[in-house]
């Protein structure tokens, strides 16, 4: 139990609500910082009711006592940040500026206090790299700037860059985790989440669309593991100026993933394979595989994330 509070930005986010609500259960005490811009008070409901729960409805960097908040906290959790593809395809302008500043600003204010900071990163910033499994000290390689499909993983990776400049030279207590496809209850499809997609079309008896030739593969992790996992790597010291992978590592291809669901539902749903270009404009370009490798996670923390993918669809259908 903290005698502080630990401040998470993005709190009423998919990620962070659950973050939330197992702190409290832990009986540590939360203050929330979140523009409710993707984020909604609805996932705070179990939250709102404990006395150790506060609200601040604002931007981080429009946070008036963001200082003396940041000062009193045991731990900034900073997971405010722009989430999806559709979102940053849409507008790319405010994905750069939003992921870049609400981190320069917690960073600057826990630099003045001392405060740890555990910034989310995500898997994107492993960007075209081909590799069978992704480590966390690989060569990264990005797309060209003239695609902007590539400037969510490059604000991000500039947030990393700059946690660990603000570690090595002012002595911020930084960790970073990379989150690979978190999935369960509370997610939403709005911005282009694969999963609540589908399940959304299969419900509804439509066709569950899937982008290419659905052999693309990515690994889901639980939402509930992927929150276990950064619980124990903010009460590890070891894991201090590290980046940390945190996913599952049993991959599934999209194609597949589309059927499982459809199956799960007991739909009546087709699946429609649709080009890239249709749904993003040309010169869109994706991932073919994604699949962490979780060595460090497990050395640092003893923990893998073990939920399968059916205990996942089984968790959302009744969702």
């Amino acid at each position: 139990m903290h005698s502080k509070p630990i401040v998470v930005t993005g709190g009423a986010g998919f990620i962070g609500s659950h973050l939330t609500d197992r702190l409290l259960e832990a009986g540590d005490e939360v203050v929330v910082v979140d523009d409710l811009s993707t984020g909604s008070r609805a996932n705070l409901a179990m939250a709102e009711r404990n006395p150790r729960f506060q609200f601040r409805a604002c931007k981080v960097s429009e946070c008036g006592d963001l200082e003396a908040l940041v000062a009193g906290a045991s731990m900034v959790v900073h997971l405010a940040a722009v989430v999806g593809v559709e979102q940053v395809m849409r507008s790319p302008v405010s994905t750069i500026e939003t992921n870049l500043r609400e981190t320069e600003v917690v960073l600057a204010a826990a630099s003045r206090s001392g405060t740890p900071v555990l910034l989310a990163s995500t898997s994107e910033v492993y960007g075209k790299s081909s590799r069978p499994e992704f480590s966390e000290t690989d060569d990264l390689l990005i797309g060209p700037s003239t695609l902007g499909r590539w400037s969510y993983a490059c604000s991000k990776l500039m947030d990393e860059f700059l946690a660990m400049a603000y570690h090595r030279e002012r002595g911020v207590p930084v960790r970073i985790v990379r989150f690979f496809n978190t999935v369960g209850p509370r997610q939403t499809g709005a911005y282009g989440m694969v999963i609540p997609r589908f399940v959304a079309a299969a419900r509804a008896g439509l066709p569950v669309r899937v982008y290419g030739d659905g052999l693309q593969s990515r690994c889901f992790c639980h939402v509930a593991d992927s929150v276990e996992a950064v619980i124990r790597l903010m009460r590890t010291p070891e894991a201090l100026g590290k980046v940390v992978n945190v996913g599952n590592d049993q991959p599934v291809q999209i194609r597949e993933l589309a059927e499982k669901v459809i199956q799960a539902l007991g739909s009546r749903s087709q699946v429609e394979l649709v080009p890239y270009e249709t749904v993003f404009g040309p010169g869109f370009e994706d991932m073919r595989h994604r699949k962490p490798s979780l060595k460090v996670l497990e050395s640092l923390t003893g923990f893998r994330p073990g939920r399968t993918l059916d205990a996942i669809l089984r968790d959302l259908s009744v969702a």
